[in-house]
């Protein structure tokens, strides 16, 4: 290891923040490959001599990215989810991941209960409401559905759906979560094997389990459509995780009651059946979206790079 990281070179391949990004650049030789009009000649003139990747959760890092880089050693992933990375492809060379979990745990769990009870409650609707003049023109605005006391389903009960179900016990709710296996710290929460029988008890389903090739598409049409007609599905983990085309039929057909969705196959560009539906709450992808958790998530980032390049152990390895 040379006596500075400096020379030490990084393919970012994607934007981060100014705080970040200033002390990436101070710490090592930052090749953008977001901003390459032509990302196979940039590639080409710098992947001889690039150590390491720092990416995205959504961006990753696919096989040919990963082929392409003969001296990879390390990709350090901006985000909870890694699935975008090809681990296989690591795997076979040695290649070592991070992620930047636990600093975002309970700032996706804060927007999971807050979709929750904006969706049942209609605030959007609510506000466009009194902003509108229907509020003096019509009168009170349509009843909603209530939250407290219901049934909560988490499909996951990892960090993220620990913290969600946690937050849900404050609303007095009848609390299942499915898992790969009961969880010694739930509780007096119900353990459920089966997604399916999971859906059925739920009036809210929480998706929050990590995606992997295992998990695509396991809140299926039979789940959803368990959740049935007065229910509600919350999704803060990954895209994937959902039958998109399932769940847009159902929400369109009334045989599931609504959605409030933070991830979209495609996002940003997510499919204008959405749109059209006034019983889905749409969101940004932000669930980790404040102040506070961005910037430890990027120092997480560089801390896993110093890391990995002064030797010391990966502080969040995936691999």
């Amino acid at each position: 290891m040379p006596a500075s990281s400096r020379a030490v070179e990084i393919l970012q391949i994607g934007p981060y923040p100014e705080w970040d990004q200033g002390p990436l650049d101070q710490a090592f030789t930052m090749h953008r490959y977001f901003e390459a009009e032509d990302k196979a000649e940039f590639l080409a003139a710098v992947a001889p001599d690039v150590r390491g990747i720092a990416t995205r959760g959504e961006l990753g890092a696919d096989r040919a990215l990963i082929e392409a880089l003969p001296k990879l050693e390390v990709i350090s992933v901006y985000g909870v989810g890694y699935d975008a990375v090809d681990l296989a492809a690591c795997r076979e060379r040695g290649i070592r991941v991070t992620n930047t979990p636990d600093v975002l745990t309970r700032d996706v769990a804060d927007l999971g209960v807050a979709m929750m009870l904006v969706q049942s409650r209609g605030m959007i609707g609510a506000e466009k409401w009194v902003r509108g003049g229907s509020w003096a023109a019509k009168g009170l605005y349509p009843l909603k559905n209530r939250v407290f006391g219901k049934k909560a389903g988490v499909l996951g009960l990892g960090r993220i759906g620990y913290e969600v179900a946690k937050r849900l016990e404050g609303f007095d709710m009848d609390i299942a979560y499915c898992s790969t296996a009961a969880k010694d710290n739930a509780g007096d929460w119900k353990f459920m094997s089966d997604p399916l029988e999971l859906a059925r008890h739920a009036d809210f389903l929480f998706v929050t389990l990590a995606a992997s090739a295992q998990t695509r598409h396991i809140v299926s049409r039979e789940v959803i459509e368990a959740v049935g007609p007065e229910g509600m599905i919350i999704n803060i983990s990954r895209a994937a995780n959902i039958d998109e085309d399932a769940l847009l039929d159902a929400l369109e057909q009334g045989r599931l009651g609504s959605a409030a969705l933070d991830v979209f196959e495609g996002e940003p560009k997510l499919n204008p059946r959405f749109l059209a539906l006034d019983n889905v709450l749409l969101q940004p992808h932000h669930a980790s979206g404040t102040f506070e958790t961005r910037k430890a998530m990027g120092k997480l980032v560089r801390d896993n790079l110093t890391a990995h390049f002064s030797g010391a152990d990966l502080l969040t390895p995936v691999l």
